[in-house]
Parts: structure tokens; sequence; C-alpha cells
């Protein structure tokens, strides 16, 4: 049922674009068809598959290097007062940065190559993972923490085997928001300074007015957006306890 529901509001799109460009008569420089997108995207098919590898290499890297930050900054930040103290309000002060202002900093830092991009993916799904999976350990039902008192387990048991399966359901729901949250992260990167990957992609097609070619490579980024988020959300389907 969602795979049609999904193709049915494909095709939706696709006719209201298709609309568009037939009523304003746009031309192909402004606004292309969806039929020469899809020819562009099949002409440039290799090339465009080569940006995707990259920029999908820099994602994967990001999600798993944020995903173990996120996850260890939560676990401090829970059983330590000192940690909520010193460090939550640093993690909030960095939401207020924009985004595209660190970016050059982490291209003069780490370069043009992988890093600075994987970086960038870091940072932007960092504080999802660590404030969806904090809030999840900091909301363990009293119940299972009177019981847990009552037969006098320590801490670290209270720890492993009542919060942090209690706060899986929230972490879950944070990874599910950085597997959208992480490609744009690369892409940003891969605008600021890049010489691959579909971010740059994007940029050499509108810097030669090929707007066919960066509708191409946007829609092949959001479809490795999609089919990321999916794959997240399957692998956390158990974890965030729901049936299969």
């Amino acid at each position: 049922m969602k795979i049609v529901s999904g193709v049915a509001a494909t095709l939706f799109a696709l006719a209201v674009w298709q609309g568009i460009v037939t009523v304003t008569g746009l031309p192909k420089f402004i606004l292309p068809s969806p039929a020469l997108v899809a020819e562009t995207w099949w002409q440039n098919r290799w090339v465009i598959a080569e940006h995707t590898w990259i920029t999908v290499i820099e994602v994967v890297i990001g999600l798993a290097c944020g995903t173990v930050l996120g996850v260890i900054t939560a676990l401090q930040l829970a059983t330590s007062r000192a940690a909520r103290v010193l460090v939550q309000p640093m993690l909030v002060f960095t939401q207020a940065l924009p985004v595209f202002a660190l970016a050059p900093l982490l291209t003069l830092w780490l370069g043009y190559g992988l890093w600075s991009k994987v970086a960038m993916a870091v940072l932007i799904i960092y504080f999802p993972i660590t404030a969806s999976f904090f809030d999840g350990l900091m909301r363990t039902p009293s119940g299972y923490l009177d019981l847990a008192r009552t037969m006098q387990a320590s801490p670290r048991a209270v720890l492993w085997h009542i919060r942090i399966p209690a706060a899986l359901p929230s972490l879950a729901s944070g990874l599910r928001l950085a597997a959208v949250y992480a490609p744009i992260g690369a892409v940003i990167g891969e605008w600021v300074g890049s010489s691959q990957g579909l971010g740059y992609l994007m940029l050499l097609a509108n810097g030669r007015a090929k707007t066919d070619l960066m509708f191409a490579a946007m829609l092949t980024l959001g479809v490795v957006s999609v089919l990321l988020h999916l794959i997240v959300r399957r692998a956390t389907a158990r974890m965030a306890g729901e049936v299969r």
C-alpha cells in the first residue's frame, strides 16, 4: 500500500511539473520538462553514478561517525551532571551557528577531500541524534527505576539494562532524522569546496546553464536520501518497537 501511494504521489508531482512547463512555456534553461531531465539523466548516467558514489560514501561515513559521537555524548549527559552543566549549553549554542558559515572553515582545516564533507554531515546530524537519545534516557518510566532501586541494582546495571533499552525508540527517531539530514551536510560541503560529488555536479551544471543536468543530479540526490531513510527505518524498526 505504501509503495502504491509513493508511486501515485510521484506520478502526480511529475504531472504537475509537466503542466507548469506546458502552461507557462518557460524555456528549458529555466525549467526543463520531466522528459528532458530523464533524457539528460540517461545520457549522463555514468557521470552521475560516479558523483553519486562519492556522495554516498561521504554520507555513510558521516552518518556512522555522527551516530557514534551522538550516542556517546548522550550517555555522558545522562550520567553526569557536570557534563550537562558544561556540554549541553555548548550543544545548543552550536545550533545557532549557520551551517554555511562553518563549511568554509572545515574546508580550510580539512582540505577539499573526503573528510571536510564527512565533518559537515556529522555536524548536521550530531545534535538530532544526541538530543533524541538523551531525551529518551532522561524519560525512563519511573516504575522501572523504582523497581531497580528496590532490587538494589547498581547505576551501571540500571543504565545498561533499563535506561538504554527504554531510550532505543527515541534513538531510532533521531537516526531516521539523521538519515535525511546527512546528505544535506555532505552536499553543502561539496558546494563550498570539492571536485567530486552530486553537490559539485550541481554547481558545475548551474555554471554552464545546464539546468536539466542540475535537475537530474538534484533528483538523484533526492532518491539517495529516500533510499537511505528507508534503509535506516527498516534497520531501526525493531529498535523503535514497530511491528514489521
